[in-house]
């Protein structure tokens, strides 16, 4: 197993096993043979034989499941899942008892997401005390400082997805929360979007913001301010990005049980409260072949990593340590997972295929098609062997199609698997070809340069000083004259794709990606407000579940720079 020296730093700081003293006692190899035991331990026979086999899908760095399975699987106690949705509902006790329940998921590793539109608007009534309420924003603040305390799995910060409703009173409030610099860092804020809200955008209508504990309309507003104000601050700060609600429920597979509010904190999952999801990533960089120095997909090797993959996760399942009865009755109840892929970029640099092209967008919706496919297929495989998920009468697949899993695909970001895995990030582009990571590891810094692209410029005897001060120094070769426009075009970085292809990618895995896809739309510092505006209709009308924006530098703390290794003051 070859690690590179960035995925050797995270796993030693943050998933090798260590002793009282803080002393590393593991090796990845052991890592990934404690969690590979682990996971086979919910099988019922040949448990020997699929600890081999999921053992050699996480050593060939072919999968890996999400961080907490990585981190707690095999511990006692150990709590493997990613994502969970909690429930916000308009009393004292229930958003106490939620930040508590909150506390626990984020020390074991987990992330949370949840809906604060049932709470009463700030100034509103509070008939059991005589008093007037805080309203959500101060609920949500408090929530923030509490994470800022509990830190995930003492491993990292936690992460929080908070959606306001766009028609609820202190809906202003919420959109300009991050107006302020530092404020409430530990969440993504998205709005709760409607198809009558865009509607009404589009029509230039009046829109109606709704006490929800009244049920009568406290103001009305043009819907276009809103949304310029929407718009504004997504282009100032990066938040809010937009959850579209009713794309969601309309793709609920199990919609019978009820509506869908809120999501995991990146908007991959869509769920229902006190629901959880584990996740896991295919890393396609390895899902070619090279026959005659051409280097096609391997189907054949794609389609075993899917059937098992699917085994893993729906094992992750059975083995993981509950922390709430609620959240075990909810989870085993539908058995979500969501398996994802890592290493686009990659893959298509491996394809020659450039990123901002007709020939990707045909080949991303080919291959998470074939992805769902066989997820599905593996998944009524597992049904025959162990019964369909509990809800399974109440859902879509019924009668015709037992399933064991109510979800299957999810594309999530892969932050840190993606850096275990050395590949890039997601369905992203490559962010730039050599870049600074900052702040990830207690503010320690990273650099990496991508290898697939030393590789080819190497094989083309391009790999000169010159190109490689270049790309120390600008992240990008698009200011190069000597080498050739094809090369270029294939490693067009992150900030050099028009917007218009980052969004249409996002459109072609999420058709055959049955929970939702989180991609961030980076662009360019000057980037105006009208084309985020553009990119957040055009994300409705594609039949997105969400959309994130970030423009860069417009948060003081940026994860990832393009690069300026040479220290240079620019970075």
């Amino acid at each position: 197993m070859k690690l590179s020296k960035n995925a050797q730093q995270l796993l030693h700081a943050r998933y090798l096993l260590k002793n009282t003293e803080g002393e590393v006692i593991e090796t990845p190899e052991q890592l990934f043979k404690r969690v590979s035991k682990y996971v086979a331990s919910a099988e019922n026979e040949d448990k020997e034989k699929w600890e081999v086999r999921f053992n050699d899908l996480l050593t060939n760095l072919y999968f890996l499941p999400n961080s907490p399975t990585l981190m707690n699987a095999g511990l006692p106690n150990g709590q493997l899942s990613a994502c969970f949705v909690l429930p916000v509902e308009d009393s004292l006790s229930s958003i106490f008892t939620t930040l508590k329940n909150t506390a626990m998921i984020h020390q074991s590793g987990g992330g949370t997401g949840y809906n604060f539109s049932q709470l009463r608007p700030h100034g509103d009534m509070v008939s059991s005390s005589g008093g007037i309420s805080s309203g959500p924003m101060a609920f949500i603040k408090i929530y923030d400082t509490a994470t800022e305390h509990v830190r995930q799995g003492g491993k990292r910060r936690g992460a929080n997805m908070g959606i306001l409703n766009v028609d609820h009173p202190d809906i202003e409030a919420f959109i300009l929360a991050k107006s302020k610099g530092n404020a409430l860092h530990n969440f993504n804020l998205s709005v709760g979007i409607t198809d009558d809200f865009m509607k009404a955008v589009q029509q230039g209508a009046d829109w109606n913001l709704i006490n929800p504990r009244t049920k009568k309309i406290a103001k009305t507003i043009k819907a276009k301010k809103l949304w310029n104000e929407i718009v504004s601050q997504a282009w100032a700060t990066g938040d809010p990005g937009l959850i579209f609600l009713d794309t969601i429920n309309k793709h609920n597979p199990v919609a019978d049980i009820g509506e869908i509010q809120s999501t995991n904190p990146c908007g991959e999952v869509p769920l229902f409260e006190y629901e959880s999801c584990n996740l896991g990533s295919i890393n396609l960089a390895k899902m070619v072949s090279s026959k005659e120095s051409k280097v096609k997909v391997d189907w054949n090797k794609l389609e075993g990593t899917i059937a098992l993959a699917v085994r893993f996760l729906d094992n992750v399942i059975s083995a993981n340590h509950y922390l709430l009865p609620q959240i075990e009755q909810e989870t085993k109840s539908n058995r979500k997972i969501g398996l994802g892929v890592m290493g686009w970029a990659e893959m298509l640099a491996l394809l020659n295929i450039p990123y901002a092209s007709e020939e990707a967008i045909s080949l991303g919706e080919k291959l998470m098609q074939f992805v769902q496919d066989k997820s599905y297929s593996a998944s009524a495989e597992l049904a025959m062997e162990r019964g369909v998920f509990p809800n399974w009468e109440r859902s879509i697949f019924y009668p015709n199609k037992p399933m064991r899993n109510a979800t299957c695909n999810s594309i999530a970001p892969t932050g840190s698997i993606s850096v275990i895995a050395d590949t890039s990030y997601s369905i992203e582009p490559l962010y730039a070809l050599a870049y600074k990571r900052v702040g990830i590891l207690e503010n320690q810094t990273q650099m990496e340069v991508n290898p697939i692209f030393v590789e080819k410029m190497q094989a083309l005897g391009l790999w000169t000083d010159e190109v490689k001060n270049e790309v120390l120094n600008n992240g990008g070769i698009q200011h190069l004259e000597d080498i050739p426009k094809v090369v270029k075009k294939v490693f067009e970085t992150s900030l050099e794709i028009p917007w218009e292809y980052h969004l249409r990618h996002q459109q072609a895995f999420q058709k055959h990606t049955d929970n939702a896809v989180s991609k961030t739309i980076n662009l360019s510092k000057s980037t105006s407000k009208e084309t985020v505006s553009d990119i957040y209709m055009t994300a409705w009308k594609y039949g997105l579940k969400g959309i994130t924006i970030y423009r860069d530098g417009s948060k003081a703390n940026q994860v990832l720079q393009a690069c300026h290794l040479n220290k240079s003051p620019n970075c």
